[in-house]
Formats: structure tokens, C-alpha cells, sequence
């Protein structure tokens, strides 16, 4: 276990302030407005599930890179396993899952916790992804088989590759922020939650204008622009978990809420395409894990390389 950093239990300590006082006003709507409006256990089952995930991220975060390695580990696991129960696999695809699952996985994320730069960035998009056709095609199945390999393949892209990217911020070496990258993590997953919080929360009060009424309906002008502008907020005023000035880090924030919000219309447009509203239903309130990472999903590669590339000195 290593020590957190004291802006790492002060950022957790709000977060639990915000939690109580969400648990609270749920508490009284379900006394004022009775416990069987749907909307309300709706919304305490939300607040319910977000205690968990934020004790069960907290955890992770004491124990350093093993914690993180591991917590994103079973994330991906359990995502590559909503992603594959909607995709046309067969029989002869069983020993190329078997692969992703328990060879992909785990070799890719102790590649990050080993902070093997160099080959965690295309073990997955170049040798597992010349590996798992060849093991499809021994097993001599060609009814589509294109289709089949993409998917997975696919699916490792976004549920490990993707995914793989949060804990490998500790990796980074940035000057005068040692010992502080776990920091990166927390400002990346606040700000992107925090952004789907607020446009869900600006949609609901000023929603007009739908943005793609064919992937997600839900989704408006008013509140994807209410919500971008208040966690622009939110990064800047978290610039000091971060080694970022505040103008950087609402940039920074602006980019994963823009990354953030395509990748949210691009897993809709899957679930659509496969006919289903969720992509589970392990998590109270929020449907599967895909429903809850499909932001990090396109935000984590792109903010890791931003802050490699400008201040990383590996």
C-alpha cells in the first residue's frame, strides 16, 4: 500500500461531502414524493451506486499502480464480456475469446504496471490483433468471418486498449509532480463524470434541441453545452491536482469532455445498431460498465498522450 497524496483525500473527502448531501435530498424526495416513483429510485439508485464506485476507486488508488492496474483490469474484463454477449460469435470463435480474455487482458495491463511504454502501445493494435484472426481461421469457420474478427477486435480496442490507458498515467514522469500521478487519475475521472452529470442535469432543465435523436435521444444542444461549460469549470478549478496551469487544465478538460461526448455517441450508435438500451445491468441506475466507461473509453487515450507529449519526460 503507498500513502495518497494529501489533494487526493481532500478531493475525496468533497466527493463523499457531495455524496451526503445527494444521498439526503434523495432520501427526502422519496419521503415527500413517495418510494414508488420510478424517477426517484431511479435517481437513489444512482446515488447508491456512485458511493460504491467512489469507495471501490479510492481503494484502488491507496494501493498505487497494483490497485490501479488491477480495479481497470476488472473493468475491462467485465466490459470485453458486455461487449462480446452482443456480438455473432460461434464455436469456432471460443479459443480467440479465450485469448482476449485471459491472455489480451492480463498481459496487457502488466505491460502498464511494468510501464513498458513501448510495447503496451501496440501489443493490442498490432500483435493481438494479427494473433486472434489466426487463431479464428485455424478453427476453419469462414461463415462471416470478417465481421466476426472486427467485432472482437473491436472490442478489445475500446474495453482494454482504451480502458488501459487510466492507470498508465502513474507511468508518467513529470517534473515536480512525482509521486502525485495518481492525481492525473482522479482529475480525469471527475472531470468526465462530472460532465455527464451536468448534461444530463442542463438537458433536463433547458433540453430544446436534440443532437442525434437516432443514437440518443436524450441527448440536447442545451445540455451537451451546459455541461461542457461547467466542467470547463470544474478542470480549471481542479488545476491544482494537476501540474497544469488552470487555463491548461479547463483546455485539458474541454478536450476529454469533447472526447468524452463523441465516444458516448459512437457506443450509442453500437448499442442501437445491436438493439438493446444498455449494455447490462450490473450497476444499479447506470446499466452496464460500457454505460459508465464509454466516455473514458475515447477521453483516456487522448488526455495520456496529451500530457506525455507536453509534460512527460518519458
Amino acid at each position: 500500500m503507498t500513502a495518497m497524496p494529501t489533494d487526493l483525500w481532500l478531493l475525496l473527502l468533497g466527493l463523499g461531502g457531495v455524496l451526503l448531501a445527494a444521498s439526503g435530498i434523495g432520501y427526502a424526495l422519496a419521503q415527500t414524493r413517495g418510494a414508488d416513483d420510478p424517477v426517484i429510485d431511479n435517481l437513489n439508485a444512482r446515488i447508491n451506486a456512485w458511493w460504491v464506485m467512489v469507495i471501490l476507486m479510492g481503494l484502488a488508488l491507496t494501493f498505487g499502480k497494483a490497485g490501479a492496474s488491477v480495479l481497470f483490469a476488472f473493468c475491462s474484463f467485465a466490459a470485453l464480456r458486455e461487449f462480446v454477449t452482443l456480438t455473432d460469435t460461434r464455436r469456432a470463435d471460443h479459443m480467440a475469446l479465450v485469448a482476449a480474455f485471459f491472455v489480451v487482458i492480463p498481459v496487457q495491463y502488466w505491460l502498464v504496471w511494468a510501464e513498458w511504454y513501448g510495447f503496451y502501445s501496440i501489443f493490442i493494435p498490432v500483435y493481438a490483433f494479427l494473433l486472434l484472426p489466426i487463431i479464428v481461421t485455424l478453427r476453419g469457420d469462414t461463415g462471416r468471418f470478417l465481421a466476426r474478427v472486427a467485432e472482437l477486435q473491436w472490442a478489445l480496442m475500446v474495453c482494454v486498449f482504451s480502458v488501459s490507458h487510466v492507470p498508465a498515467l502513474l507511468s508518467l514522469q513529470i517534473p515536480g509532480f512525482e509521486g502525485r500521478n495518481v492525481l492525473l487519475i482522479a482529475f480525469l475521472v471527475v472531470v468526465v463524470q462530472g460532465s455527464d452529470v451536468c448534461q444530463y442535469i442542463w438537458g433536463k432543465l433547458l433540453g430544446r434541441h436534440k443532437i442525434a435523436p437516432n443514437l440518443s435521444p436524450s441527448k440536447t444542444w442545451e445540455g451537451f453545452i451546459g455541461g461542457a461549460l461547467s466542467a470547463i469549470v470544474i478542470g480549471a478549478s481542479l488545476s491544482w491536482l494537476t501540474p497544469f496551469t488552470p487555463l491548461q487544465a479547463g483546455g485539458m478538460a474541454l478536450i476529454i469532455v469533447l472526447m468524452g461526448f463523441f465516444g458516448g455517441l459512437v457506443m450509442s450508435a453500437i448499442k442501437r445498431d445491436r438493439g438493446v438500451k444498455d449494455w447490462g445491468q450490473m450497476i444499479a441506475g447506470h446499466g452496464g460498465f460500457i454505460d459508465r466507461l464509454d466516455s473514458v473509453i475515447f477521453s483516456a487515450p487522448i488526455f495520456f498522450h496529451l500530457t506525455r507529449y507536453f509534460w512527460s519526460t518519458v
